[in-house]
């Protein structure tokens, strides 16, 4: 089954953020391009990515998430779960 577009990424992590009413987006568009690249765009591996980010995103009490771990310590959520996604498979 081929992965989904970067746009249809976008609009499933959209979706999925909408079912608990969080209006709000709390991805970046680059937290979002890279979640896409990573997963190769694979649903599970989207939803699962995206839910190690807002685990570690919460755990240090963080909302927005951002691709460049230089730029902030904001952005340290998704190297992480990006690495622990890598190491996985």
């Amino acid at each position: 089954m081929p992965g989904m577009t970067s746009k249809e990424t976008t609009s499933y992590v959209a979706h999925h953020l909408k079912i608990p009413r969080r209006p709000d987006q709390l991805f970046t568009e680059d937290a979002l391009t890279l979640i896409h690249t990573t997963s190769r765009g694979h649903p599970r591996a989207v939803k699962n990515l995206s839910l190690q980010a807002l685990a570690a995103a919460f755990a240090t009490g963080k909302l927005k998430l951002c691709q460049n771990p230089s730029s902030s310590s904001v952005c340290s959520p998704v190297w992480a779960a990006v690495d622990d996604l890598r190491t996985r498979g």
